[in-house]
């Protein structure tokens, strides 16, 4: 239903089928926001107008932007499902940069109406950083992923020269029943084979599927915001005191010992950053302030998500 309190918009989603984009899309439909996607496939969701484009090709719809106002930018080959070989890691850098470019590019060519470019980013930004508090103004990592999050936002950055408000969330692990980590964590906690992943110290940067798609909301709505945003939960946990809550939830207790770090490097290579890195990446007062949680905790996330 519409809210008549609130000014509503029209906004191209690139990455709209993803799992984020997805949930995004539905809650912005519900807010009476007006929808569209950029994207190689078409939308399942009623009331979803898709626009073509092939990033690769450097070939976009140029109506994709007739009446926007908003784009969000999600659109980004995934990073887990295969090997980094070096055609994969370009791919992977490529599909975040050249993708938001592409849409600038267009923007130079012709009239548009769009105030606002909504963009993620990854916690991977600052790589392994051990206890460290890790605020938007800590330096970048200069790993793979590290660059990949810096090049990304340096692309989204360029929308400023074009006079656009950027705001840039550097999102943690996404949990959620529909995929990401909890889907191969679960099994392994339901079947008794749940252990802490290397020394177990390392912290995870977690947050709950809902409160990213409510930051995402509240940069659409607050016409204020803007910068870059560290988009994990307040109440973020060790590796070990993450696991330890996962098998409580199911009533299960982690007797196995802990999976060793070069066993992961062996079967993962770099991918296994994902699992061994510590980033203790905060989120910033101002979204503390402008911003209620759903789920500030791990138990409160775990309870809605296994509901």
């Amino acid at each position: 239903m519409k809210n008549n309190h609130q000014q509503t918009h029209h906004i191209l989603i690139t990455g709209g089928n993803g799992l984020v984009g997805n949930s995004l899309t539905q809650a912005l439909l519900r807010e009476g926001h007006r929808v569209s996607h950029l994207s190689r496939t078409p939308s399942i969701i009623a009331d979803v107008t898709t626009y073509g484009w092939n990033v690769v090709n450097q070939q976009i719809d140029a109506r994709c932007l007739d009446g926007v106002d908003t784009i969000i930018h999600l659109a980004g080959a995934d990073i887990a499902d295969e090997t980094w070989t070096p055609a994969r890691k370009l791919e992977i850098s490529r599909s975040r940069t050249e993708s938001i470019r592409l849409l600038y590019r267009l923007m130079r060519e012709r009239p548009h109406a769009v105030k606002s470019v909504i963009s993620a980013s990854g916690i991977a930004f600052y790589g392994d950083r051990s206890d460290e508090i890790l605020t938007e103004q800590s330096h970048p990592s200069p790993d793979f992923l590290g660059t990949v999050c810096q090049e990304w936002e340096s692309a989204v950055g360029e929308g400023k020269a074009l006079g656009l408000r950027v705001v840039i969330f550097r999102t943690g692990v996404v949990l959620t029943k529909e995929g990401g980590a909890l889907a191969s964590l679960v099994p392994m906690i339901q079947s008794g084979f749940g252990a802490t992943i290397g020394s177990g110290r390392q912290w995870v940067p977690w947050i709950h599927l809902q409160d990213v798609v409510g930051l995402y909301g509240l940069a659409v709505r607050d016409s204020s915001l803007a910068g870059v945003f560290n988009q994990t939960a307040p109440g973020l946990l060790t590796n070990r005191h993450f696991m330890e809550a996962l098998a409580r939830h199911f009533h299960k207790r982690l007797w196995m010992p802990s999976i060793p770090a070069f066993m992961l490097k062996l079967m993962m290579g770099e991918r296994s950053a994902f699992v061994l890195n510590s980033a203790r990446a905060v989120p910033p007062e101002q979204l503390r302030q402008e911003y209620r949680y759903l789920y500030p905790t791990l138990d409160q996330a775990l309870s809605d998500i296994y509901a």
